[in-house]
């Protein structure tokens, strides 16, 4: 393993440019029965990309799981956190532990701006934003949609829809040669999830943005996408209602007789931001093990 491991980064060096010498070694190397090519497209998907990642508290986030795909791809990552409480928490993440990490609480007026201001004077240019960024009162992910108060749904669509929004508007400043913004949704926002509530409005919202965001951002080459994942525990989730229901529910009615993983929506994601899918936008891409196609199953 220790030497697969020391191959596939020589790999990185021999891709860095095109000296015969470099390109014969590697001809032998990709000869190899046990060096996989999965190996290869990896290090290659988003070379040279940098990119910024909105949203993860912890390695049991599905921002973790998306930004770790990117990171193993080659990507350049840049994070932010909403205090340095959760600043902290990347930091302890071995693999993150030597990015840059911005405070920003999207709540705030001009905190976004201001992140992207800085992002530009220090980097000049970025390549892709991941927003992964939901709140509610968890006392309200239960019961009654109509029991939902005035305070908590202005405060839950300015953080999980509005905050997206005022994303792209900033990060088209930092996109001069266009690029991909990806927003995280669910199936809420297309049917009633018992308990998901004012979060399944404020979903549909949010996928109703992305497709007309696209379309204001297409003229600058920049993509907008979202990804509904199925469910996952993530800290998040963990304050919806009967969640773990949901869970074996979703696992039962599954084609593939499964839950989706944080590794599979990571995938999804990188393959959106990344140039093969230089031809996608406005859409909302399910990644959910099939769930979603299937209405009754026995």
């Amino acid at each position: 393993m220790l030497l697969h491991a020391y191959l596939v980064e020589y790999l990185e060096f021999l891709y860095q440019d095109d000296d015969y010498i470099k390109l014969m070694m590697l001809e032998v190397l990709l000869s190899l029965p046990w060096l996989k090519r999965k190996d290869i497209m990896q290090i290659q998907l988003m070379k040279g990309k940098r990119g910024l990642i909105m949203g993860m508290a912890n390695e049991y986030s599905i921002a973790y799981g998306i930004a770790s795909i990117l990171s193993n791809c080659g990507s350049e990552l840049i994070f932010t956190a909403q205090n340095e409480r959760f600043k902290q928490k990347i930091f302890d993440i071995e693999l993150f532990k030597n990015c840059r990490v911005f405070t920003c609480d999207v709540s705030q007026p001009d905190a976004i701006p201001a992140l992207f201001q800085e992002i530009g004077n220090l980097y000049g240019s970025i390549d892709f934003v991941v927003h992964s960024i939901a709140f509610s009162d968890r006392k309200e992910l239960q019961g009654k949609y109509y029991d939902t108060s005035r305070d908590n749904f202005l405060n839950a669509i300015n953080i999980s829809c509005y905050s997206f929004t005022e994303v792209c508007k900033c990060a088209k400043d930092v996109m001069p040669n266009g690029g991909s913004i990806l927003t995280l949704s669910y199936y809420g926002a297309e049917k009633v999830v018992p308990n998901y509530n004012v979060m399944g409005v404020i979903k549909s919202a949010l996928e109703a943005s992305v497709r007309y965001l696209a379309s204001d951002l297409g003229e600058f080459n920049i993509r907008v996408n979202a990804v509904s994942a199925g469910p996952i525990k993530t800290l998040a989730s963990s304050g919806v209602g009967g969640f773990s229901k949901i869970l074996e529910y979703e696992q039962n009615r599954s084609p593939l007789c499964r839950n989706v993983t944080r590794e599979d929506v990571g995938k999804a994601c990188t393959f959106l931001l990344s140039d093969f899918a230089s031809g996608i936008t406005g859409e909302i891409i399910h990644v959910d093990c099939g769930c979603n196609t299937v209405g009754v199953k026995f």
